[in-house]
């Protein structure tokens, strides 16, 4: 049996690696493939998944929440070569493929149809949370907002109900509930976004009457989620440097430990331009740092007042996993920061995705 894997983004790449690293495992595992349609989609690569089209960094980076003008500058960058050149690439490789697995939203979902074979797909981009929660619609909404009484738009049913659809993911299951009243297969296995990210669990605290000024004494650890499109995570980046210094003054009395989980696909060159900007030093990156467990050789480390920063491009888990809230200019990452149960502090930027359209959407999903 032979598997195509489409995605779209750096977000939903990572989710695609995860199932398909499962996949891996098994003895009777299908012969593995993968076509990235935003971005390079350099998270296929440690699992040696072949790439079968074109793939190209768009100006946007990404399909949702783009305005005209973010369009027309992926339309001068090459996207509707691009687009139709994955359209080929996929309709070549369904003539000896058997089965197309859909990572993302609609883009995806449509080019896995347009192939022509059986599919599935895992809805990562949607969720009724965005409209409603378990009591009802959420209040202050426009109406027109759930005028088609779902999250997916019919088309979008459309697709999924289509019989070479062989099963629909959803992320909760709330829009699991809502997409089978359309007679979707839809099944409820949780948020895939969560997979292989495993929670470390602390030794349990034994009463100590001082356990609260100790606490106010230990290092506090944020986590920096700059988002992973370019050039708006460099200028993400910059918003949150400004962000930080803030805190080094507002915490002046703690030590502060920042770590910056940084996209494989950015430079970190534009990253350290900054900080040395605002006065960062870079240093040494010690042993083991705050008992950190490191496994990024390239990692870099920069001090400044009362805090130290460490840029990671391959401790994404760990970054995560350390941090007790974290600021956050991202999609997916801070769905998985919150998810793990912390508090995450949201600011939108100039965009094209991290806009205040996409933070305030994000603020209804995620409370």
């Amino acid at each position: 049996m032979r598997l195509l894997c489409l995605s779209n983004g750096h977000g939903e790449d990572v989710i695609a690696v995860q199932i398909l690293q499962e996949l891996q495992h098994y003895s009777t595992c299908p012969e593995l493939a993968a076509l990235p349609l935003v971005g390079e989609g350099k998270a296929y690569l440690p699992l040696d998944i072949p790439i079968i089209g074109s793939v190209e960094q768009m100006p946007s980076g990404g399909f949702i929440y783009m305005s005209q003008q973010q369009v027309w500058r992926d339309v001068q960058g090459g996207l509707v070569q691009l687009i139709w050149s994955q359209l080929k690439a996929i309709r070549r490789w369904a003539k000896s493929g058997d089965f197309i697995l859909a990572v993302g939203d609609i883009v995806p979902l449509l080019f896995a149809w347009w192939s022509g074979l059986p599919y599935g797909f895992v809805g990562t981009a949607k969720s009724e949370y965005y409209l409603r929660d378990e009591s009802g619609w959420l209040a202050n909404r426009p109406r027109w907002e759930g005028w088609s009484g779902s999250v997916y738009l019919p088309w979008e049913r459309w697709l999924m109900s289509n019989r070479r659809c062989n099963g629909v993911f959803p992320r909760d299951t709330l829009t699991t509930e809502i997409l089978k009243q359309w007679s979707i297969p839809a099944f409820d296995l949780g948020n895939p976004m969560m997979d292989g990210i495993y929670p470390d669990y602390p030794a349990p605290m034994v009463y100590d009457k001082n356990a609260e000024l100790n606490e106010t004494k230990r290092t506090l650890t944020i986590t920096l989620l700059p988002g992973s499109r370019i050039p708006e995570a460099y200028h993400n980046w910059d918003q949150i440097i400004l962000a930080v210094s803030g805190l080094l003054n507002t915490f002046a009395s703690r030590s502060l430990l920042f770590l910056a989980a940084i996209a494989p696909g950015l430079s970190q060159d534009p990253l350290r331009e900054v900080l040395v900007a605002h006065r960062w030093n870079e240093v040494t990156l010690p042993s083991h740092p705050f008992n950190l467990q490191l496994k990024d050789k390239q990692a870099l480390a920069f001090t400044k007042q009362n805090g130290t920063l460490i840029l990671t491009q391959n401790d994404y888990n760990l970054c995560l996993l350390q941090g007790d809230f974290c600021i956050a200019m991202a999609g997916t990452a801070t769905e998985q920061f919150v998810g793990l149960g912390k508090p995450a502090i949201a600011m939108p930027g100039v965009g094209p995705q991290y806009t205040p359209a996409f933070a305030e959407a994000q603020t209804r999903l995620l409370g």
